[in-house]
């Protein structure tokens, strides 16, 4: 990043540690150069841990250097407090710890606040936005708020880390080591946002293994000769089976012979003296039976006929981005992460750590640079010529994609434009995600795609078939992002988990014969199809729902005033839900499947959720992990002061970790370690 910025200015690239020329000075840091400094140094008797010295609360923080950054830092110390130097921009990542990451620094550096300070906050490495950064750069001190959230966060991590790990640790670690029976002692490490997620994926994990499948049976009458379609019966209103204990739900039965009996009531006998009474189970309700039909005739009741638009999606931010890449090309959200950082680097794609779905006005303004950059690559030429020729993008800022009140710190990923020249060297998967960068941010240009839908109501004695169709009539955005139009399902599967069914999507010709049926004609039944099916469990998380689940926290809260209040702030950042994921898989709390990407605990994972679901139970809940969040958001913003925060912060630490210390559920957590142990022998 620092050869960029030099670059940009016109410099080479001399020194060791920095590049300079007569005008400027460029020096970089590697990550964090400073961290805070553990227990020990306030103390060397707090390297021993005793609940005697807990809750640890320093009133003034430690800061030190990070061993293997020295020389770097050095370099660094110099170069800002050198005499010559009388003006510092600062150019880390445009970002909550980007900032901290200087102000850290700056710290221990000691730099005078003689020298003027400015931030660089830019969307893209390309040298005309790093231009415009140094030019368009505010005051350090604008960015004051910030960095006090950067300060409190690192706090709140630090505080919750040492005291409740200690704590639980030296209350229940040998407890735990007895029942995993390991020769080590195990200590047990939580975390504001790690043990948040923990509780996420245990808690799935044991819906799934408590969910009971129910069994239904639906029928299905296959109507027309020339023209053939199969309709679904429902019980609504008017029908014999209308709210009846019979049914599972309206188009299901519970028992399989009550499906033949409407078979029957629809004027179809039916000799079952050698069919089965219930599914055979070994084929996991994939039963299904046949029925001809003879003499019988339904009456179509309504036929309803219309067009509906499906609109381009918003575009990536690094959640959507990371769960979209899980599903396509199976791989982590921090493999997303460094291969969209490298697309970044070589200046592809704009800042990836955003939470932001949609473009800034200004950038709108803008945008046809974007798009006229993309018409030097061969395969988005002809949508790019399409767009500018046609003027499609300009009326792109009166739309749901740019709206600058749903933009915190960066706007959402995009194409350049530029850094074609860097496309040969990136791996088969990087040119794979960049691709489906660009065709997104392509998409919302184009108009909807439009299918005609027609839904068709058979009326068979007493009883309603009801069947749905769809038919791709425009591509729209569709032509650039990909679609089969002649496919059978759509992108969602045909029969979802509980036995609806979906619309059939067929192509334009069996749409326009199917169109051409009138209210009130009579078609005759060819025959009747039970189906078996049963109700799924929920479906475990895989690397990218389950950012995106970190991301939505909202959504777990039952209390609805409280999901407003934090709507817009998830569990973790951007920037860091990655990491949390991959920090669990290491400490081995949690298992990443690398070719499915499916998540599921560990044995020593649901003994840690036991462990705190026992003793600090709020540390699972999304409710207390976004409110947090929403906090530091709110000290960034000014709308509270730091102070307010860190005294909620060191009380909210000092009651449980008291809590901790003098309640006592050693004896619980040992049948419950037992019975979790007894469940993965099996």
């Amino acid at each position: 990043m620092a050869r960029e910025f030099a670059k940009a200015l016109k410099m080479g690239d001399n020194g060791k540690g920095y590049i300079e020329n007569d005008a400027y000075v460029v020096t970089w840091c590697f990550g964090h150069l400073v961290t805070m400094s553990y227990p020990e140094a306030y103390d060397p008797a707090l390297k021993k841990w005793s609940v005697n010295t807990l809750p640890f609360l320093p009133k003034e923080y430690k800061y030190e250097v990070i061993e293997s950054a020295a020389d770097q830092f050095k370099t660094v110390k110099q170069l800002l407090n050198r005499e010559d130097v009388d003006k510092i921009y600062v150019c880390t990542d445009s970002g909550r710890e980007g900032e901290y990451i200087y102000r850290l620094v700056d710290r221990m550096a000691k730099v005078p606040d003689t020298k003027e300070k400015r931030r660089v906050w830019i969307d893209s490495q390309t040298e005309e936005e790093i231009l415009r950064g140094i030019r368009e750069a505010k005051l350090l001190s604008e960015y004051d708020d910030l960095a006090d959230a950067a300060y409190l966060r690192a706090k709140e991590d630090y505080l919750m880390g040492i005291n409740f790990s200690r704590a639980l640790s030296l209350k229940y670690g040998y407890t735990l080591q007895n029942a995993m029976k390991k020769d080590k002692y195990s200590a047990i490490a939580v975390g504001r946002v790690m043990t948040c997620v923990l509780g996420m994926v245990v808690r799935r994990e044991r819906e799934i293994r408590s969910f009971v499948k129910t069994p239904y049976y639906r029928v299905l009458a296959g109507f027309g000769e020339d023209i053939r379609f199969d309709g679904e019966f429902r019980a609504v209103k008017g029908s014999d089976y209308f709210e009846s204990p019979l049914l599972y739900k309206e188009n299901g039965f519970y028992k399989l012979p009550d499906a033949r009996d409407l078979i029957r009531k629809s004027g179809q006998e039916i000799d079952d003296s050698n069919l089965p009474v219930e599914a055979p189970k070994d084929i996991k309700g994939k039963y299904s039976e046949e029925h001809p039909a003879e003499n019988i005739s339904g009456t179509i009741d309504s036929i309803e006929r219309k067009s509906e638009k499906k609109n381009p999606p918003l575009l990536f931010n690094l959640a959507e981005l990371q769960n979209e890449c899980s599903k396509i090309f199976k791989i982590s959200p921090d493999d997303t992460l460094k291969y969209t950082q490298e697309l970044y680097e070589k200046q592809l794609v704009t800042y990836p750590r955003t939470d932001a779905r949609v473009l800034s006005t200004a950038v709108a303004k803008e945008i046809h640079k974007n798009i006229g950059g993309l018409t030097r690559l061969d395969r988005y030429k002809g949508f790019c010529e399409n767009i500018l020729n046609n003027g499609l993008h300009t009326g792109i800022a009166k739309t749901k994609y740019v709206n600058d009140s749903q933009i915190t710190d960066h706007y959402a990923i995009i194409p350049t434009g530029q850094g074609f020249g860097a496309l040969g060297s990136l791996s088969g998967v990087a040119q794979g995600i960049y691709d489906r960068i660009v065709r997104r941010f392509l998409s919302i240009f184009y108009p909807p795609a439009v299918y005609q839908k027609i839904s068709i109501v058979m009326q068979l004695e007493k009883e309603k078939f009801f069947a749905n169709f769809k038919a791709l009539k425009d591509p729209g955005y569709l032509a650039v992002t990909g679609y089969d139009k002649n496919a059978k399902k759509d992108s969602e599967d045909k029969e979802d988990k509980d036995g609806d069914e979906a619309e059939e999507v067929l192509d334009e010709s069996k749409i326009e014969l199917l169109a051409a049926l009138k209210k009130g004609s009579v078609l005759p039944v060819r025959n009747f199809t039970v189906k078996a099916g049963e109700t799924a469990p929920p479906s475990r998380y895989n690397s990218g729902s389950l950012i995106l689940a970190m991301e939505n926290a909202g959504k777990f809260i039952e209390d609805e005033e409280l999901r407003a209040q934090i709507k817009g702030s998830g569990i973790g950042t951007s920037a860091t839900r990655a990491e949390i994921l991959k920090k669990l898989v290491t400490k081995e709390y949690l298992r990443l499947n690398s070719k499915t990407q499916i998540i599921t605990p560990t044995l020593l994972g649901e003994m840690i959720f036991e462990v705190v679901a026992a003793s600090i139970k709020s540390l699972l809940n999304a409710e207390l992990t976004a409110s947090w969040e929403k906090g530091l958001t709110q000290v960034a913003d000014g709308s509270i002061t730091a102070d307010e925060y860190m005294q909620k912060l060191e009380g909210y630490v000092s009651k449980w970790t008291e809590y901790v210390k003098q309640s006592n559920y050693s004896a619980y957590l040992n049948r419950s370690f037992a019975s979790i142990s007894a469940y993965y022998k099996k």
